[in-house]
């Protein structure tokens, strides 16, 4: 035991004496610098929860009663596919089916026959042509007419157009004829004629020409917008002929947010007839006239929120070829409208003025009982100062209200020629039963109102009514220009079968007057008579049966009140008429 604790104490006292000379050695080392080359970064381990299992304590121990079964399995046959689920539709309409043709006849009394074509087609994606024909003539007599007054108007048109990338283009041609009779000779002429004449000795025939050609450019995006270029030849069966040629070029430009304009117009036209106005009773010498306009219209475009603004002004130069006379005109060209109230009120008015170019063809057009003895010169729009309101009462009511005051020299009337008993003419329209041109210097006051509804989609009613007031320059009347005219129209779809509509038009009383030419005597000492034609009112409608998609017919009823009112003096119209017909649809 006791070497056991010698041996303790020699191991002690030389484990604690070499601890002591480590620390004296380490207390000579030098001072040394620790470089941290990673960050430190402390992470926490997932903790594990210690998992326990429950004694069971219970006394009484349930033991699971083990069950055998058995499936008694019988194989089915089946022939069972399910459907795929589909998505509920709703039924649609069917489109209308479109045809690119229609053909229309009918015919009625006294001896009325219509007549309409009509193909629109398309040759690729970029052009199509259209073609069209219509047809109206009547060869019943008229009450109390003793002179033939069979008429008939037939024309026929067709054009082409191209659309490309950056414009558009189309060329147009067309002819019509027009057959009318001067029917209106004075009252009880043909009871004591002048010179003995006989009803077979007047042939009062008139057929009217005319054929023309044209072509228009448009452009998408370029400072040249469009132009328009056309051609007509008129004619009749008097040797009477005429020209005209209208160039109309129009360019745009853009000037900060507004918008300038610059339309050029050429208007030329040319013609003569054989023999001379009937106040002349030799009729040794024709008349020919030469007109030529060159035009100018600049124009700036302002356009604001509620505002459109139009400045212009039209500068025209104008050429008599036959009387070696020519003219400047300034004209303004100004145009305005300000929405007061959204779409329930807009003011809108203007002032402009223009070198009007009067032809033969537009005077036939107006009055086809004109004499081949016409002067055709321009007539000189001064002004036209209008300002009115329209707009939406409802959204199926619309109106319109406007007040104009026009000044015009040389405007064109009709007045009734002379009774000249001592022409020779080759046709007969020199019996106080043909037309000419009175050139008056006139100012026009004019009140317009119209008011439109349109009680669903199915119907449609309008009505609309002019006042006006003229002031001539040579004291006369206005000759043959009604002071008051009214009409009113309705158009009703009556279920998907049934059409049908109405048009009712009045024209107060104008004023004429009947002279008679004194052979070596000056027109102003011809007894006149000025003649009061009556106003009148006419009443027209129709009705139709659609009797499949291609087939429908169509009944009209013409001059209902059966009304002989003269629509020019001594030219009566027929009464009342009714024409039927069909109406057929079809791809050509």
């Amino acid at each position: 035991m006791y070497k056991h604790i010698i041996s303790f104490l020699i191991l002690f006292l030389g484990l604690a004496q070499t601890g002591r000379a480590q620390v004296k050695d380490s207390t000579d080392l030098g001072t040394e610098t620790v470089t941290v080359t990673k960050a430190y970064s402390p992470t926490i381990s997932d903790a594990f929860k210690i998992k326990s299992m429950p004694n069971l304590n219970d006394s009484i121990a349930l033991q699971k009663k083990k069950v055998d079964y058995s499936i008694f399995s019988v194989p089915v046959a089946s022939t069972f596919t399910p459907a795929k689920g589909k998505a509920s539709t709703v039924k649609k309409t069917p489109p209308p089916v479109l045809y690119n043709s229609y053909a229309s006849g009918g015919g009625g009394n006294p001896a009325n026959v219509l007549a309409k074509f009509y193909t629109s087609r398309t040759i690729d994606r970029e052009s199509g042509f259209t073609v069209g024909l219509e047809h109206n003539s009547s060869r019943g007599d008229f009450d109390d007419v003793q002179i033939d007054n069979i008429y008939s108007n037939s024309e026929l048109e067709g054009s082409y157009s191209k659309r490309g990338r950056d414009f558009n283009w189309g060329a147009d041609v067309g002819f019509q004829h027009q057959l009318y009779n001067w029917y209106g000779t004075p009252e009880g002429f043909f009871d004591a004629p002048p010179n003995g004449v006989t009803v077979n000795q007047i042939d009062a025939r008139q057929n009217y020409f005319m054929g023309e050609v044209g072509g228009q450019l448009n452009f998408e995006e370029s400072f040249f917008k469009s132009a328009e270029l056309k051609y007509r030849r008129f004619w009749d069966a008097v040797k009477s002929g005429e020209n005209r040629a209208i160039f109309k070029p129009s360019f745009e430009f853009p000037v900060a947010e507004e918008t300038f304009g610059l339309a050029f117009k050429v208007d030329y036209v040319n013609g003569s007839f054989k023999n001379n106005i009937i106040n002349d009773p030799d009729n040794t010498v024709g008349i020919k006239y030469s007109n030529l306009q060159v035009g100018v219209n600049p124009s700036l475009t302002l356009l604001r929120d509620d505002l459109s603004l139009n400045l212009g002004v039209n500068l025209v130069y104008g050429l008599d070829g036959e009387r070696s006379d020519s003219n400047f005109y300034i004209y303004p060209a100004v145009t305005a409208s300000y929405r007061l109230l959204n779409e329930f009120a807009i003011v809108y008015g203007g002032i402009e003025g223009e070198l009007k170019q009067n032809s033969y063809y537009g005077l036939v057009g107006e009055n086809p009982f004109v004499s081949p003895t016409l002067a055709i010169v321009p007539t000189d729009q001064q002004y036209d100062a209008y300002i009115g309101l329209k707009g939406q009462l409802l959204p199926n009511l619309s109106y319109n209200i406007k007040g104009s005051y026009t000044a015009e020299n040389r405007k064109p009337l009709f007045k009734l020629n002379p009774l000249n008993a001592f022409r020779t003419d080759e046709k007969g329209y020199y019996y106080g039963n043909s037309f000419e041109v009175f050139y008056d210097d006139v100012k026009t006051l004019g009140v317009f109102a119209e008011l439109n509804v349109d009680v669903n989609r199915n119907f449609t009613l309008g009505i609309n009514g002019e006042y006006f007031n003229y002031n001539t320059e040579t004291n006369n009347p206005a000759w043959n220009l009604p002071e008051l005219t009214g009409s009113l129209f309705m158009d009703y779809q009556i279920g998907k079968k049934w059409y049908m509509g109405a048009n009712l038009f009045y024209v107060g009383e104008r004023k004429d007057v009947a002279t008679v030419a004194i052979q070596g005597g000056l027109p102003s000492t011809f007894p006149a008579t000025i003649l009061t034609l009556d106003g009148y009112f006419d009443a027209n409608a129709h009705i139709g049966y659609r009797l499949s998609d291609q087939l429908s017919i169509f009944l009209k009823a013409i001059n209902i009140a059966n009304n002989n009112y003269q629509r020019w003096a001594n030219f009566q119209v027929q009464g009342f008429q009714v024409l039927g017909g069909a109406t057929y649809k079809f791809d050509f």
